[in-house]
């Protein structure tokens, strides 16, 4: 362990003298005791996990080539995230550190128990949680909750018809379903998790359930995320999914479309919802309208897992177990043709490959009794019947193995001096590259009967830390090192003058090689609540080009003092002041205070271009 450099490490956390360290994670206190604890905790963690790493792995993370994920909880054996069965996790109960809960007899329980298993879960990963159906999952608890209020109406014996005891009943299940949701959105944003520093990573998927009560929880999901936090600011979590469908809720016709209509005035309020295309070729395989185990589903800003060599195709516990990012501009950069590029990129897959392989080795020999929560009350696929004294072992098999990859845009101007947003040649090009990767990981799943996956990585600290190692051996490169980031896996880059419709365009056919993952952003500008049609327009776009999954981000500002929510420059209009929270969006989820950026975001969010529609 270089015990120097951790030392100058530690120092730098404890005076908060670097923003980039104490900060990497916007979703973080890290200036807290707890956040500062926990990074201390960290860099200790990452020095130790160093010395498990084999020779050539470790050399090529320290020289950027490859950048190893949530590195700091190598040797916890933690998995990233997972997309819980919240359905079968409330009807079978499940146990808290002493208490059993059982299976919740309402609305308003289930929404709080859900809560609860989220909290408890996210210090067993070192990623996100999920709910893939929250719709169909809770639907069963909304019309429990009908059924009491009906009984205890009938109970009554006022005389009232049975068509008055059937809306009423129903009116007080709505406003109950509405509480729990308000309850459920106020949760996501104040309980804290991993040692008190940061709120769980929550993401929920819903509007595909056309039953009543299926309905019922996304109509107030939704209205809930509207009415914002004690308040009015907007609820920074949970991250709203909501699934788009023809013939359920795209259409004027479809049962659901009052839905989908709700979400996109939830969006020009509260840049929420994003939209998961279940249309799109590579999300609807065997999709079953009526069983909710066979439908896509996304978690945080991006992860997707479904296909399955070794189980079901489903989304149901199921997560990804680690992945790793291939800085594609530093293999560019000293590759001397296309042909060495294409060389060099295949060893560096390789090392990829090699490195999660020996990340899940260790993974299945933790013992499975530190994971009470994921294996021990079956939120994993398959943990049901698990020796929680053993190893946790094969059960691992059913999780995902991602490579990722940063700067695509950068490669393509090192390869052939511009990017796929401006050239059709470099678009070619791009997507020639991207899909040799994901040709490498179907080979890779099919020679060690694993589901290796392409991710298009979400890179937050990674953003600004991949160009700094480029830096560090190149130096300055012109059009290449200008902003303090690489752009993101294979997004247009933030700062080039492109319209939304072709930006969709051409990001939309990397969306079907990146099976791990991947999200689709346009910027709009101006007050997205006058214009929801344009919302709309862009929505339609991404469905109609095939788009996995996809939001839109626009300005929404909010001033602490009086509370107006507008476009504000410097000075609240209403008040003068000059306290403003802006809301933005950063690798996928929200973040209402900039400060806790840390500067390669900074850098990026300050270069977006408005997309205009055309």
């Amino acid at each position: 362990m270089n015990s120097e450099k951790l030392k100058i490490e530690i120092n730098e956390i404890v005076g908060a003298e670097n923003q980039d360290l104490i900060q990497e994670n916007a979703n973080t206190d890290g200036k807290s005791p707890m956040g500062i604890m926990s990074l201390i905790a960290s860099s200790t963690a990452k020095e130790y996990a160093m010395d498990m790493l084999n020779e050539d792995v470790r050399d090529a993370f320290n020289d950027g080539y490859i950048h190893i994920h949530d590195f700091d909880f190598y040797a916890t054996g933690t998995t990233t995230c997972c997309q819980i069965p919240l359905g079968k996790v409330l009807k079978d109960g499940f146990h808290v550190g002493n208490c059993f809960m059982r299976e919740p007899q309402s609305i308003s329980s289930a929404m709080s128990l859900a809560s609860i298993l989220i909290q408890s879960n996210q210090n067993q990963q070192h990623g996100g949680q999920s709910y893939p159906h929250f719709d169909f999952d809770l639907a069963r608890y909304a019309e429990k909750s009908y059924l009491k209020h009906k009984r205890q109406l009938e109970a009554l014996d006022a005389g009232i018809s049975d068509a008055k005891i059937e809306k009423l009943a129903m009116q007080k299940a709505e406003d109950e379903t509405y509480q729990g949701a308000e309850s459920f959105v106020h949760n996501a944003n104040s309980m804290l998790t991993r040692n008190g520093m940061q709120v769980p990573f929550v993401s929920i998927n819903f509007g595909l359930d056309t039953t009543t009560f299926g309905r019922m929880i996304s109509r107030n999901i939704l209205k809930a995320q509207m009415a914002g936090l004690g308040d009015g600011s907007t609820p920074l979590f949970p991250i709203l999914v909501f699934k788009v469908k023809e013939g359920i809720n795209l259409n004027p016709t479809d049962p659901n479309y009052d839905l989908y209509e709700l979400s996109l005035d939830c969006l020009s309020k509260r840049l929420f919802p994003n939209f998961q295309f279940v249309d799109t070729p590579f999300n609807s395989k065997g999709f079953d309208p009526l069983d909710p185990s066979t439908h896509i589903a996304t978690m945080g800003c991006r992860t997707r897992i479904f296909e399955d060599l070794n189980g079901k195709n489903t989304t149901d516990g199921r997560g990804n177990l680690s992945f790793t990012t291939i800085n594609l501009p530093m293999v560019a950069m000293d590759s001397t043709s296309i042909e060495d590029f294409y060389n060099r990129l295949d060893g560096y897959l390789e090392l990829a490959s090699t490195q999660l392989l020996e990340r899940l080795e260790y993974q299945k020999t933790r013992v499975a009794s530190s994971f009470k929560m994921l294996y021990g009350e079956g939120l994993w696929a398959g943990s049901d019947e698990m020796d929680l004294a053993g190893q946790i072992g094969d059960v691992l098999d059913s999780g995902s193995l991602s490579v990722g990859f940063i700067g695509l845009a950068e490669t393509l101007m090192l390869l052939i001096g511009k990017h796929h947003g401006e050239s059709e040649e470099a678009q070619k090009l791009g997507l020639e590259i991207i899909g040799h990767m994901r040709d490498t990981m179907d080979a890779k799943t099919q020679e060690h009967q694993l589901n290796f996956s392409l991710l298009a990585t979400p890179a937050e600290s990674y953003s600004g830390k991949s160009i700094a190692k480029f830096r560090a051996k190149f130096g300055e490169v012109e059009g290449i090192t200008t902003y303090d980031f690489f752009t993101n896996s294979n997004h247009v880059p933030v700062y080039y003058d492109i319209s939304a419709k072709r930006k969709i365009e051409v990001e939309a056919p990397y969306h079907a090689l990146t099976n791990a993952g991947h999200i689709m952003y346009v910027e709009l500008d101006g007050d997205a609540k006058s214009n929801i049609e344009a919302l709309d327009q862009v929505v339609r776009k991404m469905h109609e080009e095939n788009v996995g999954y996809g939001s839109i981000n626009h300005p929404l500002d909010r001033c602490r003092d009086c509370g107006l929510q507008a476009i504000i420059n410097e000075v609240c209009p209403n008040c003068q002041s000059t306290d403003i929270s802006r809301i933005r969006r950063i690798t996928g989820y929200l973040v209402g205070d900039m400060e806790k950026w840390n500067s390669a975001k900074r850098d990026e969010e300050k270069n977006r271009v408005k997309h205009g529609k055309n």
